[in-house]
């Protein structure tokens, strides 16, 4: 494919709505093989997270996400939000913003939040000439929007990789701030409404047979859809809203301009009117609260596919303990490697370039570790 046709590559993609086909291969298009694919992590999140400091890790994965769509001025491309990380991929046209808005990424969570991100770029070629592949789907969780996933390996190779120090990109110096307009927090962890949040992670085992794995995955997904409201972990009302919010610090210091107490003082002014606004349903304009929480409803990522599936489920501990069992089942058998965290709530962080659109993305992790102990937990079970 030439680079002029890769530039409309994603976009001309079909979007699909039902989850559960989500394995079919014939809705998986291979990137052109000029793209790149970025891959951003926290170093030690397990250590973040023993010290309770889940929210900072996953303002820092929706970070990569928010810099790069702004410094690609809002246009689409295929990322997916991993807890304590993102991965995407980019045009070649795109190369050169996506390299240096991730360099400022890494700089400002190293800078602002105190951990260490580490970000990698590795060519499709070089995915494909190591033995995998990428390919991108679109799945529509509403009318509003649509998300990417994975399949392939692609993307696992490309993690393994960043984590072996190959195709690093170094992080810019300090001081460098990234674009992240829209990057907000503003809303409160959402309590279990059924018993336990539970962070599903599941990736094939190696030398898994293809159509093996297609039935664990989608006898998972189907046993979930039959639970109430296919288990997703965002209240059909909304996340609770509180002024100040939980997440004032991360606003400000996504925030460009001044000193960081001008930044604080200007949040907590702008987070006080978003409240009054929400809390009473004020129209602004043409703004209607209960129209953006029903987008924010609908536009929540709790489930997605990038060479793994990956949920988090408001469930009860009946349909937990049912889906641990089928998944300890699968791996005895050789299909799947599997994590499964539980923990009281949800979280979620929000990505709202502007409330006049309905494509604002809002991405769901658990509250007390979720992807990224499930991770965790992977690990353990395959040593």
């Amino acid at each position: 494919m030439t680079t002029d046709g890769s530039e409309i590559f994603y976009g001309g993609i079909p979007v699909f709505r039902g989850f559960t086909s989500l394995m079919d291969p014939a809705l998986y298009a291979p990137l052109p093989g000029d793209w790149t694919v970025g891959v951003a992590d926290i170093v030690e999140s397990t250590k973040a997270i023993a010290a309770r400091r889940y929210k900072a890790v996953n303002v820092a994965g929706a970070a990569v996400i928010a810099s790069i769509t702004n410094a690609l001025d809002g246009r689409e491309f295929p990322f997916v939000f991993g807890g304590d990380g993102a991965s995407f991929a980019v045009a070649p046209s795109d190369f050169a913003r996506a390299r240096e808005a991730l360099a400022a990424t890494a700089a400002w969570v190293r800078d602002d939040l105190e951990l260490m991100m580490r970000v990698a770029l590795i060519p499709v070629a070089a995915i494909r000439a190591a033995g995998a592949d990428v390919r991108v789907a679109r799945f529509g969780p509403s009318a509003n929007l649509s998300y990417a996933m994975f399949s392939g390996g692609g993307l696992a190779f490309a993690d393994a990789a960043m984590k072996r120090g190959e195709f690093a990109v170094e992080p810019a110096p300090p001081g460098t701030q990234p674009d992240l307009s829209g990057l907000s927090c503003r809303f409160e962890e959402m309590p279990s409404a059924r018993g336990v949040i539970l962070s599903v992670l599941v990736m094939p085992a190696r030398g898994a047979d293809p159509a093996a794995l297609r039935v664990v995955i989608e006898d998972i997904i189907e046993r979930v859809e039959r639970s109430p409201d296919g288990a997703r972990p965002v209240p059909s009302a909304g996340p609770p809203l509180r002024w100040p919010p939980q997440g004032i610090e991360y606003e400000a210091r996504a925030a460009r301009g001044g000193s960081l107490a001008k930044r604080r003082a200007i949040a907590l002014v702008f987070t006080l009117w978003a409240y009054v606004v929400m809390r009473f349903g004020i129209k602004v304009g043409n703004f209607v609260p209960k129209t953006y929480v029903r987008q924010v409803v609908e536009n929540s990522d709790f489930r997605k596919y990038d060479d793994g599936l990956r949920m988090v489920l408001d469930c009860t501990p009946e349909l937990a303990a049912e889906l641990e069992q089928r998944l300890m089942a699968a791996a005895s058998q050789g299909i799947v490697r599997y994590g499964l965290h539980r923990q009281d709530a949800a979280m979620m962080t929000c990505f709202t370039p502007s409330v006049m659109r309905s494509d604002h993305v809002h991405f769901i992790d658990g509250a007390r570790g979720g992807y990224a102990s499930a991770a965790t937990a992977l690990k353990a079970s395959t040593g």
